[in-house]
């Protein structure tokens, strides 16, 4: 498998290895059987809901994945289109380890400064 031997060349020469997934328990099982340590959870779908329950659908689905991934063993991060808005529901999600959220803290810094826009972020 072409991402197994990836993931085995890169950690051995060092390198935290992620594999940027859906929270789908086949594509988890997947990044378990490749022996990559961690997985980030595409949030896209959750970040471009159209309305509310739309969007209550898709946290159900990272929320459920998160977990599946972190019992595996997995470190389970997320990200892709959070922003200060809807952020607050992913970070509470205690099988999430780190989130990506750079782009919409520099937007706000072009504006606000780094220091104001990672205050705010928090």
């Amino acid at each position: 498998d072409k991402v197994a031997d990836a993931v085995k060349r890169l950690t051995a020469a060092g390198i935290k290895v992620s594999l940027f997934i859906d929270a789908d328990n086949a594509q988890i099982d997947a990044s378990v059987k490749a022996a990559a340590p961690y997985i980030e959870i595409h949030t896209g779908a959750y970040a471009d809901a159209e309305n509310d329950q739309q969007q209550a659908k898709e946290l159900e689905i990272i929320r459920e994945g998160a977990r599946y991934a972190h019992n595996q063993g997995l470190i389970v991060n997320a990200g892709h289109g959070l922003h200060y808005h809807n952020v607050k529901p992913i970070a509470a999600m205690e099988e999430i380890y780190e989130l990506n959220i750079g782009h919409a803290v520099i937007a706000r810094a072009a504006i606000d400064g780094m220091e104001k826009a990672v205050r705010d972020m928090k």
